[in-house]
């Protein structure tokens, strides 16, 4: 990993943090600005799971413009959260690296100034950036990180962005602060989500001579879910959920409970990404534009007894991932079970819009694959990790450091005690039974040891304990590891 220096003003660490520039790092050249090049949209809610959209067999969530785009999109079926957190994945989407190289592999500390981001190189590259909701990659080095998460972010902390209205983050959806370019701090006037939606057409359709690309992060689904406007709670009040089968009867009603809001934040979002669409079409902006909608993680919702994300289980890595681009992939629909992350995100979208992609960048450019998918093979795989469990699923809660590997057909998890977890997820979809070490399952369980042992090698990640990695980057804690090692500082 590469070593840097921190250098910190003030006293209160967590608004603002610059590093020192790598030597090593090579930034991609400025070329001429080009009407041809096309657009690029990328929508993120958060905590919005890829099971729970009508397109992906849910009945019960409504969905109607996502199920569209689904008609009119590639279809990555099998895209995962690396590491299924906030801020990890907002980080290697921006960097195309892993949360061991970046080092925000834990919520509320920082992308170090040094990074290599996709707006710096579409921006270099002759494109207006913009960013609207939530950021969550600007955290501090205190163990105190509520205040950062309202305060301003300077310019020369947005990783490229020009055009500016967001926030470190808030939960409060009704009550959302940002700030804008010069950082004066606004209010969003309504349910966020909506207005910043609003705020996002504006930008697309504004009149400009070079292409535009825009990070739209919502933060719902996200909980608390009993907070979306009250039309949309409404529709779900009345009905009776049914609940995934791995839910288990004792969390029935609080399961209940927060699925209807969950879904009545999803109904919301589904209203907005139909306006983005009109928008984009009515600006005769739909045919050259690159439209991603997709989540930082998803969230367990009771299923397996969990709650909220980081853990290794499909509610929690799956995330939906739709890209349709009609001038480059037409109309059709098509799907993709090749098991890919978001870390491949960056690498793919450069080359879909011709750009060079920096050496710094550790995700696969798939862009091939989006253009002709194909059957998955037995070694496509994704990697899954918590690199050290914190907050809502710290080690007094049960949390544990794990890396595994997704591929289409199972999912293998190691903690550092040994193998964890082994679904074979097309006979057992709902994961209920778990298959590790059981002795007609050997053969399997080497094969799969043997594609995650190669990945962890190519993301030059040695797995070592979770302290390991705060030493490393100098990040505070107080706790006892997943294997009962005393740490303390």
């Amino acid at each position: 990993m590469n070593q840097f220096t921190l250098c910190a003003g003030g006293a209160l660490l967590m608004g603002w943090i610059a590093w020192h520039p790598s030597p090593s790092v090579t930034r991609p050249s400025l070329s001429k600005p080009t009407l041809h090049k096309p657009n690029i949209v990328i929508v993120m809610a958060d905590q919005w799971r890829a099971q729970d959209l009508g397109y992906a067999g849910n009945k019960q969530v409504i969905t109607p413009n996502l199920d569209k785009l689904a008609t009119e999109s590639l279809n990555a079926r099998l895209c995962v959260a690396e590491v299924p957190v906030c801020a990890p994945t907002r980080a290697s989407l921006l960097t195309g690296q892993h949360a061991t190289t970046h080092g925000v592999f834990y919520n509320d500390r920082p992308l170090r100034s040094e990074a290599v981001t996709l707006a710096e190189v579409c921006r270099q590259n002759g494109y207006q950036t913009g960013f609207i909701g939530k950021w969550h990659i600007n955290g501090g080095l205190a163990k105190d990180f509520a205040p950062g998460r309202l305060a301003p972010i300077p310019a020369d902390r947005r990783q490229g962005f020009d055009y500016w209205r967001a926030l470190e983050c808030t939960h409060d959806y009704n009550n959302s602060p940002y700030y804008n370019d010069v950082n004066k701090r606004f209010v969003w006037q309504q349910y966020d989500a909506i207005s910043q939606t609003d705020t996002a057409i504006s930008f697309m359709t504004q009149p400009r001579d070079n292409p535009f690309l825009l990070v739209l992060a919502w933060g719902p689904p996200h909980d608390p879910y009993q907070t979306a406007p009250k039309e949309y709670r409404q529709k779900y009040a009345n009905q009776s959920i049914r609940l995934r089968p791995n839910v288990p009867v004792k969390d029935t009603m609080e399961a209940n409970r927060a699925l209807k809001g969950y879904y009545a934040h999803i109904n919301a979002l589904d209203d907005c990404i139909g306006r983005l669409q009109a928008a984009l079409k009515g600006a005769k902006l739909d045919e050259n534009t690159i439209f991603v909608f997709t989540s930082d993680h998803g969230d367990m919702l009771y299923s397996h007894d969990q709650i909220n994300k980081q853990k290794p289980w499909d509610e929690s890595i799956r995330v939906p991932f739709l890209l349709k681009y009609p001038a480059g992939l037409n109309k059709k629909g098509r799907t993709l079970d090749v098991p890919i992350t978001l870390t491949d995100v960056m690498p793919t979208l450069l080359s879909m819009t011709g750009q060079a992609i920096p050496a710094t960048v550790e995700g696969h450019d798939y862009s091939t694959l989006i253009r002709q998918p194909r059957v998955p093979r037995s070694d496509d795989a994704a990697l899954i990790a918590c690199i050290v469990p914190f907050h809502q699923w710290n080690y007094a809660r049960g949390g544990r450091e794990f890396r595994g590997v997704r591929t289409a057909r199972y999912t293998y998890v190691r903690d550092l005690k040994g193998p964890w977890l082994l679904y074979d997820n097309t006979k057992d979809p709902y994961q209920l039974a778990n298959l590790a070490n059981q002795p007609d399952m050997a053969k399997t369980q080497r094969q799969l040891e043997g594609i995650l042992a190669q990945k962890l090698w190519e993301a030059n990640d040695s797995f070592s304990p979770g302290n390991v990695y705060m030493d490393t980057w100098h990040y505070p804690w107080a706790s006892i590891d997943s294997v009962g090692n005393p740490y303390y500082k």
